[in-house]
């Protein structure tokens, strides 16, 4: 199979490439006639490992020039890409667990480790009952000529659980369909500049940031997250010259904090015309924040652009147009119940009066796009009018095939050609809100982290029975939120339970609910109805419980 996004590599061109932060505050530069005679020098090189044609090589590297040329060099080579996050965010033990447990599902070829990661990697193998050594890359003497492609391009691992990791099928023509998406929605045109900071590992920095425009030679500037945190300036720099990025939403709020204005008060920035904000509910304050940072530079608030996705669907379900500042509206939080509509109480664009917005109010994601429908359902399965709560829906091309080795989903479900996407949003003048998870997951900088295995932790460190306590992801206006059921009196494990949550959930407001047995309601099969209980507390219908807020 062949596919433009990686036909390029016989096409380079020697007069564009990729800046990548170095540590002495510069950027080394890679043109992509270099860039591409490596990947096919390492392709090379996979071959003699026995790689070929629909292989799945798993990488474990930082971001670095080695690990662009493995990924291209595995694409050459005609097998299937998984990045798999170094140890950032996870340590010791749970992410020896968390790899092994991707490694057991994605059965790789190959296992490729930068040399720092090779004992580590190792560690992970042993666990996951491979064979061999982690392969450190390296390019042979001589290049590959492209090698057939199976469908299967790529497999993103959605899970930032220790023990649920899936696998998504990321198919050549979903990736081609959604990429091209985000180049209408963006507004990319040849030779733009892109400037990012997001891990590879994930989809919107590998997808948003990185294969859009490597695969379209464009320019690409390159920081590591660790980089980008410790001199945030350092980013904001580019866009002298870069007029695309994408960022979480939390960025913003962070970059707001650390920076003052006089230290960016001398930067043009009048150029920058688009930044992909997603990943997490959008907080207008946020965003307003940042805007009012950079007052002088001629950054405009058209930069923003909201957007919904996920990696069941390749990347991005709908991005707004940048035709004004995002549109942002205060809901009612009692009228959130499914198949119901949604109060609005207030809305405005997002603007100086946004500073203080934070309880209640949420940034619009766009009009979905043709080529990417999308549908609000109720409890049902039954579509429900523009302005009711319910489950989002996406279908199109970019809808992945489904999840590796027969995984099944929790919250996120594929069904008939679409993504059942488990989190709660709504219509409004068109546009799609989406409020987040509720019930089974909830979002933790850009990472899914499932009920069941807080549930599980939450046992062991209060010592209170499973059976005996639900955790229920609340989608929160402009926040996360979760609940946690217990039916037993506040005692010592209160306190236990809270700092495990909030070690775990970063920012995420907390709501304890104790009761009696019985509190929990339970489906036939003995499930926690979690989206039914929050909703029986909202109406002030469950009894003789008590809230710790």
């Amino acid at each position: 199979m062949t596919s433009w996004l990686r036909d390029w590599l016989d096409r380079p061109n020697p007069e564009r490439g990729v800046h990548l932060a170095d540590e002495e505050g510069g950027w080394e530069y890679r043109s992509y006639d270099r860039i591409a005679s490596s990947a096919k020098r390492v392709a090379a090189a996979l071959a003699e490992e026995g790689v070929g044609t629909g292989d799945v090589v798993c990488a474990i590297i930082p971001t670095d020039h080695d690990l662009i040329s493995t990924y291209f060099g595995v694409w050459a080579s005609g097998g299937v890409i998984c990045l798999i996050t170094p140890p950032l965010f996870q340590t010791g033990e749970e992410y020896v667990d968390h790899v092994a447990a991707i490694l057991r599902q994605a059965k790789p070829k190959l296992t490729v480790a930068s040399t720092d990661l090779k004992e580590l990697t190792a560690r992970c193998m042993e666990r996951a009952g491979l064979e061999g050594e982690p392969w450190v890359p390296r390019e042979a003497a001589v290049e590959a000529p492209l090698q057939p492609a199976s469908e299967l391009a790529l497999m993103q691992f959605t899970s930032g659980s220790s023990g649920e990791p899936r696998g998504v099928r990321v198919t050549w023509e979903n990736l081609e369909a959604n990429s091209e998406l985000i180049i209408r929605a963006t507004g990319y045109r040849e030779g733009d500049e892109v400037n990012s900071w997001l891990p590879l590992y994930h989809d919107m920095g590998l997808i948003g940031a990185f294969l859009t425009p490597v695969t379209r030679q464009g320019t690409l500037h390159l920081m590591r997250p660790d980089q980008w945190i410790r001199d945030p300036k350092r980013w904001l720099e580019r866009f002298t010259v870069a007029q695309f990025s994408a960022c979480p939403p939390f960025a913003f709020s962070y970059m707001a904090r650390r920076l003052k204005r006089e230290q960016v008060a001398d930067l043009d920035l009048s150029g920058w015309r688009s930044v992909i904000v997603g990943a997490e509910p959008v907080d207008p304050s946020g965003l307003e924040a940042f805007a009012q940072l950079l007052e002088g530079t001629g950054f405009e608030r058209t930069v923003f652009r909201p957007a919904y996705g996920m990696a069941e669907t390749t990347l991005c379900v709908t991005m707004f147009d940048g035709s004004s500042s995002p549109l942002a509206v205060r809901v009612e939080t009692d009228s959130l119940n499914f198949g119901e509509p949604v109060r609005i109480a207030e809305e405005r664009l997002v603007g100086p009066e946004s500073l203080n917005d934070k309880a209640g109010w949420m940034v619009g994601c766009g009009t979905p796009d043709p080529e990417l429908p999308v549908r609000i359902c109720g409890e049902d399965g039954k579509e429900v009018p523009e302005g009711c709560l319910g489950e989002v829906v996406a279908g199109g091309v970019s809808v992945c095939d489904g999840y590796h080795a027969g995984a099944e989903g929790k919250s996120t479900r594929f069904i008939d050609g679409e993504v059942w996407t488990g989190d709660a949003g709504f219509f409004h003048r068109g546009q799609l809100f989406v409020l987040g998870r509720m019930g089974d997951s909830l979002k933790v900088r850009g990472r899914s982290v499932y009920v069941e295995d807080l549930e599980t932790k939450l046992s062991e460190v209060t010592g209170l029975h499973k059976g005996r306590l639900t955790v229920v992801a609340v989608p929160g206006v402009g926040s996360r939120g979760v609940a946690l059921f217990v039916e037993a009196d506040e005692g010592a494990w209160t306190a236990e339970a809270r700092r495990f949550l909030a070690r775990r959930l970063d920012d995420a407001e907390l709501t304890i609910v104790t009761g009696p047995r019985g509190l929990i309601e339970r489906t036939s099969s003995g499930k926690p109805r979690r989206r039914y209980m929050y909703e029986q507390l909202q109406a002030g219908a469950l009894e003789n419980i008590q809230v710790l807020a």
